[in-house]
């Protein structure tokens, strides 16, 4: 009897374990791949016994394509810069900040950001912000030498990797082509000047990479020399022993962005449950994690005391203001600027 009352206890134990994982993954979360990492959302687990379930996108064009086709999640993550798309097809449904427990806490510059309110209302809590940038080998190229206009050069044939998405690599062409201010709205002969640019930098992209690991893979092994990329692989180079930085010129050219987690009219989860999530990014050990362990800035700026002080200040989160000043952020392009820029991306990877 006694074992049996063991085997009992421990059979229930396991049921009640088993459940309570299931309903954590319940909540569905459609993401960039790696943001499914723990370290995270410590409380919703803590909470709920287990991980949300993630689906994966590789750009924010795919996500958008995706979701319009009909797929359903709960939660999706994309940048300020899509938030008025998503919010103009229907996609999304309000946040209700009184549920937010750490709205408060967030930093003022980026809950201002274009995309996280429209109308009033809120559309996108924000999550984490930093820079797209020219990340290169810097013993294979000087600080003085390196620039924009790099990437074109003969010599380094097959030694560029671009991002698989027509936004990031306009963005790179109008900062190369001195049209950064108009990146949303360029006029017809700015956008030519910003397609030929790339056309001439086609010939030396060894790949458009949809996966950020794929470049920093390739640049860690000397594949490239040079790469269109996140700060994030900027660290996994710089950690994994490669000498490599990201140029953060902002005479050169560098562009911020915030990206963010979006409520979808397609959720079936409870509510409740959705924003038990949603705390748990937004709070202050999540920020000194995607600090620490990612090297991106996080949205709650209670998170900044209480981590490494030399990453803060070697990569400038100390000062949003300054990160943001002089760079091209990443706003809500012109609907029909980002259309010519979708159909002829695609033409200039084809090499046309």
């Amino acid at each position: 009897m006694h074992f049996k009352t063991i085997g009992g206890v421990a059979l229930a134990a396991s049921l009640v374990a088993t459940t309570a994982l299931a309903d954590a993954g319940k909540l569905t979360v459609f993401d960039w791949s790696g943001y499914e990492d723990p370290g995270f959302f410590g409380s919703y687990v803590e909470k709920h016994g287990g991980p949300p379930s993630y689906t994966f996108f590789g750009s924010v064009d795919e996500a958008f394509t995706k979701l319009q086709s009909g797929f359903a999640a709960d939660l999706a993550h994309p940048c300020s810069d899509a938030v008025r798309k998503w919010h103009a097809a229907g996609l999304l449904q309000p946040l209700d900040t009184s549920k937010l427990k750490n709205w408060d806490a967030l930093l003022p510059e980026i809950k201002n950001v274009d995309g996280v309110t429209i109308d009033g209302e809120v559309w996108m809590m924000p999550f984490e912000w930093g820079n797209t940038g020219l990340i290169y080998r810097t013993d294979k190229i000087s600080d003085d030498e390196i620039s924009l206009q790099l990437l074109a050069d003969p010599a380094y044939q097959g030694k560029v990797a671009l991002p698989d998405g027509a936004m990031s690599s306009y963005a790179l062409a109008a900062l190369a082509t001195g049209n950064g201010a108009n990146y949303t709205n360029m006029t017809d002969e700015q956008f030519k000047a910003a397609s030929d640019f790339l056309r001439s930098v086609h010939p030396n992209v060894r790949f458009y990479w949809a996966d950020a690991g794929q470049m920093d893979q390739a640049m860690a092994s000397g594949e490239l020399d040079m790469g269109w990329a996140w700060n994030q692989s900027e660290l996994n180079l710089i950690w994994n022993g490669t000498e490599a930085k990201m140029m953060r010129d902002v005479d050169k050219g560098v562009a911020t962005w915030v990206c963010g987690y979006v409520h979808l009219k397609s959720s079936t989860t409870p509510t409740d449950q959705v924003y038990d999530l949603l705390n748990a990014l937004s709070e202050p050990a999540s920020g000194k994690y995607i600090i620490e362990s990612w090297g991106y800035p996080h949205a709650n700026e209670q998170a900044y005391p209480i981590s490494d002080q030399a990453i803060i200040k070697q990569y400038g989160f100390d000062d949003p203001n300054a990160f943001f000043e002089g760079s091209l952020f990443f706003d809500a392009v012109n609907p029909e600027l980002e259309a010519k820029m979708l159909k002829e991306f695609e033409r200039i990877k084809a090499g046309f």
